[in-house]
């Protein structure tokens, strides 16, 4: 079993300067491996990545959420406040290996890019699809109401999710002391992401997860 994320960045087109996302985004992936193997970024604004360990899927894409939501709105556009992206997780078996992860092909594949189809119809930024029907509504129901809080990440508060994620382990203090600012104000940026909902969400998915892999 691994996972596949599909996505694509949302507003992406009215930005002027593409590096301003795609150099971050691109880094971000080369943490899981290279290219194109491992990911892809295609159609200017489309992406595909392979998780190996399914279980680690949730939380790659919190990061992926919250580097995006990182990335400062383009001054010279002020219709777009700010650019998102939309993800879809496939979980499955992967069938065929090929040099490009878009060549690839298995459930996990099929899953995701079905799913991802799905969310573009509903105008929703996050979902899963597994081969298991009843995780995929209770977990789709927490996304939900996670996105509430995801969709409106201000830059601080992707660069706190995204260095929280990367490093689980480090204190509230390593953490402030990584962005550069007070131990309180961490704190307060900490509330604003509703990072311990999102910590316990990622901690419910892995668990659910572990018992139907099992």
């Amino acid at each position: 079993m691994i996972a596949v994320i599909t996505g694509d960045i949302i507003n992406s087109r009215a930005l002027s300067d593409p590096q301003g996302w795609l150099g971050p985004l691109k880094a971000l992936f080369e943490e899981w491996g290279p290219t194109p193997g491992t990911w892809e970024i295609y159609r200017g604004d489309s992406f595909q990545l392979g998780i190996p360990d399914p279980l680690t899927a949730l939380s790659a894409a919190m990061r992926i959420k919250a580097v995006i939501r990182s990335v400062p709105p383009d001054e010279d556009d002020k219709r777009v406040a700010s650019i998102d992206v939309r993800m879809a997780i496939g979980i499955g078996e992967k069938d065929y290996d090929a040099p490009r992860i878009s060549e690839c092909n298995g459930t996990a594949f099929v899953n995701s890019g079905e799913q991802f189809e799905k969310i573009k119809r509903e105008k929703v930024n996050l979902a899963v699809r597994s081969p298991w029907p009843e995780f995929d509504q209770e977990i789709n129901l927490y996304l939900r109401l996670a996105l509430i809080a995801m969709n409106s990440w201000s830059i601080s508060s992707g660069e706190l999710m995204n260095i929280l994620l990367k490093y689980p382990d480090r204190s509230q203090q390593e953490i402030a002391d990584m962005l550069n600012i007070e131990q309180n104000s961490a704190s307060g940026r900490y509330k604003r992401a509703h990072v311990e909902e999102m910590l316990l969400m990622d901690s419910a998915f892995r668990d659910k997860l572990s018992k139907r892999l099992s």
